[in-house]
């Protein structure tokens, strides 16, 4: 009879016994520190949580994070005298973080250690805030010239490691945003896949399909990084983490509501860049502009924006303050939230939860002896009560309303309580706008217009008698540009956005009109003799100077 020694096999089981008996000291000493056991090999470690401490740190210190919910971190160590345990836990407090102890062996050390060469080149440096390697990011960026490029990196992304796909996936999920210029990112789950899409020049674009596992891992991620709970699936959440990109501050605002299939997530980019336009890049015409220049110089009054969600108006109001910037000014605003920090302005937040409403915050602000007051939204009666006393009395105040159009906001604000016979002294501009997409120069071409379009354009000419900006159309054109589509527009045929705008100022006819509960329609025909052209007349001019066209203002503007 022959007798075969496996001398590997031996070896496996040797090592496996050795292993069992550390872990089963580990659980005595666990004992006796009172500090509770946690089998490394047996849990799975979230790599987010690893990348929290530096390798060599956690070598030296002979502990790792292997799991982290919001601000609490679980920290597993082998030995609790340690030298440098200390200085660690200590770097961690600084930042933040509750530590939770727990004692492992070593081989648990060691394989988590192991994790550290698969982490991704995105590190979360501290909670909420991803840190991404600028050589990477920008490599991502530049190489993504269309949503093409975006899907070939994706599927790249999901070829990865386990551990290292999620972090190159959402990666690769921002850098397109950016390289894009997209507003928003949606990823949302359907009853056998996910989709991602990207909102660019206010369309949502469809950029690629991943598994539901995947989605899942993302969604977690994702509220990790934005500090919302896990558990929570069933309500609405808020959150938001930050990107740092070329030294700039990149903020992420994420939310997440339930849907059929799974929570839907948007995460909202807010691009410092998105905002350096000015004042005279917005698309309005030379003579409202002149006359938004007139009214912002003045020392007191109102200023109001109107438009939906997404029509630029943040960006408007943010460009009548960089107009008004100077040292001898003191600017203060109250947002909800702060979406772009202004140098130099004194920006505030809405906190309800603390009781820091529009009304309340606009009231401190005017204990500060502000000459310029942004107030980002007249949402309730006592805000625009408020803010119509402050433009009474010495403050030049600018801010936001919903409303269709610019003839609506007096009505609006009297619904509000506003009273009609001090409401044209304090509001001097009401302006309406929209974002229309503006045609990509690469492939826009010149077709022939029909009948249908003539007689729109006709119409629209012939409402503008008397109006300056007729006299810049000597004739209606017999051809329009058209979308088409390329590589360079992401094949929509439009690339970037411009305003359509419309301005009512207040004066002596709109003060008499006011006076008799009028309709919109009645204001707006009081107005006439202004000759401030409406978002439709500016559209169609923008038409026949071949910057947009029929299709898209009639995606969001009237013009029927």
């Amino acid at each position: 009879m022959t007798i075969i020694f496996d001398e590997d096999k031996k070896n496996q089981q040797l090592k496996q016994m050795k292993i069992e008996e550390d872990e089963r000291l580990m659980m005595m000493l666990s004992d006796r520190y009172s500090i509770p056991y946690i089998n490394l090999s047996s849990v799975s470690i979230n790599t987010d949580a690893l990348r929290l401490l530096d390798q060599e740190e956690a070598k030296k210190s002979e502990c790792v994070i292997f799991d982290i919910i919001g601000k609490k971190i679980h920290l597993a160590i082998y030995n609790p005298s340690n030298p440098n345990i200390e200085a660690t836990v200590d770097g961690l407090k600084r930042k933040g973080y509750e530590v939770i102890f727990h004692m492992t062996s070593m081989y648990g050390i060691e394989k988590a250690l192991n994790l550290y060469k698969d982490l991704s080149f995105a590190v979360e440096t501290e909670a909420g805030s991803l840190d991404i390697s600028n050589d990477e990011i920008e490599d991502l960026v530049e190489k993504t010239e269309s949503l093409d490029d975006i899907k070939i990196f994706i599927s790249e992304a999901l070829q990865e490691k386990k551990s290292h796909k999620l972090s190159k996936l959402l990666a690769v999920i921002m850098a397109g945003g950016l390289a894009t210029k997209a507003s928003d990112i949606h990823i949302e789950a359907e009853e056998s896949y996910s989709k991602l899409r990207y909102r660019i020049d206010g369309v949502l674009i469809e950029a690629s399909q991943f598994d539901l596992e995947t989605y899942h891992s993302l969604l977690s991620r994702l509220k990790l990084l934005s500090g919302l709970k896990l558990n929570v699936k069933e309500n609405a959440q808020d959150g938001r983490f930050t990107i740092k990109i070329y030294t700039t501050d990149i903020e992420i605002r994420t939310s997440t509501i339930p849907g059929s299939y799974g929570e839907s997530i948007v995460m909202r980019i807010l691009n410092p860049k998105s905002i350096s336009s000015g004042l005279e890049d917005l698309g309005m015409t030379k003579k409202l502009y002149n006359v938004v220049m007139k009214e912002i110089n003045r020392p007191n009054g109102m200023i109001l924006l109107t438009g939906p969600t997404g029509s630029g108006k943040t960006t408007t109001l943010y460009a009548f303050l960089k107009k008004t910037m100077t040292p001898e000014f003191k600017i203060i605003t109250i947002e909800d939230p702060v979406e772009y920090h202004l140098p130099g302005v004194v920006q505030t937040q809405v906190d309800e939860h603390k009781g820091y409403t529009f009304a309340e915050g606009l009231r401190s602000i005017l204990r500060q002896d502000p000459d310029i007051i942004l107030v980002g939204e007249i949402r309730d009666s006592e805000t625009a009560s408020t803010a119509i006393q402050a433009s009474l009395t010495g403050h030049l105040v600018f801010s936001t309303l919903h409303t269709n159009n610019a003839a609506g906001t007096f009505i609006r604000l009297i619904d509000l309580g506003a009273d009609p016979k001090t409401l044209t002294s304090s509001l001097h501009l009401a302006i309406a706008q929209r974002l229309i997409r503006t045609l990509c120069p690469a492939c826009k071409k010149l077709v022939d217009i029909d009948a249908k379009q003539t007689k729109i354009i006709q119409d629209t000419m012939d409402s503008l008698e008397g109006y300056e900006e007729k006299d810049e159309i000597k004739e209606i054109p017999k051809q329009l540009y058209q979308a088409v589509g390329c590589k360079e527009c992401n094949n929509t045929g439009y690339k970037g956005r411009i305003g359509v705008h419309e301005g009512i100022l207040s004066n002596e006819k709109i003060e008499n009109i006011i006076a008799t509960n009028p309709s919109e329609r009645e204001i707006k025909e009081a107005a006439l003799d202004q000759k401030l052209i409406d978002m439709k007349q500016d559209g169609i001019i923008k038409i026949i100077n071949g910057i947009t066209t029929i299709d898209e203002l009639e995606r969001v503007v009237d013009i029927y």
